[in-house]
Order: structure tokens, then sequence, then C-alpha cells
């Protein structure tokens, strides 16, 4: 699994990525984190609003930081292939 955290290094941004591997390390699932800072590599992916979040290439939340919970669901689910 790949997940990309998309956002210029704001706190939000740095926040959505902590989250993101504490979740992963509790889930103990196999997976690598990138932090996409450049702008014409965000904007490759249809968001709005950083920070994003990308699984396995498809954008599954921008705007806010999600909750942990929300991260386990995104990765729940993208395991699951939906």
């Amino acid at each position: 699994m790949v997940i990309k955290i998309l956002g210029p290094g704001c706190p939000k941004c740095n926040e959505l990525d902590k989250r993101a591997r504490e979740v992963i390390k509790e889930m103990g699932v196999d997976a690598t984190i990138e932090h996409v800072t450049d702008i014409k590599k965000i904007m490759e992916y249809p968001v709005v609003l950083t920070p994003g979040l990308v699984i396995d290439g498809k954008l599954v939340f921008s705007g806010r930081v999600p909750t942990r919970k929300e991260i386990t669901g995104f990765i729940t689910s993208a395991l699951a292939g939906k």
C-alpha cells in the first residue's frame, strides 16, 4: 500500500502525516507513506484544499485533517478493495 500526504508542509499537513503513520503502525499494515510537498505533483490529484490523503493512487480525503478513526476507515476500505 502506498499512502501519500498532499500538502506544502503546513501544520495540518504534518499532523495528517503523523496520524497516518500512527494508524498504519497500530493496524500493522505494510505501507509506504510519502509526504508530497511539490505543488505540481499535488495538482496531479483532484485536490482543492490541502491536506490531502491519497491511498494507492486514489484521493480519498482532502480539506482538513481527518480523525484517526476516519483514516482507519479509509485504509480498511482500501485493503478490502473498495
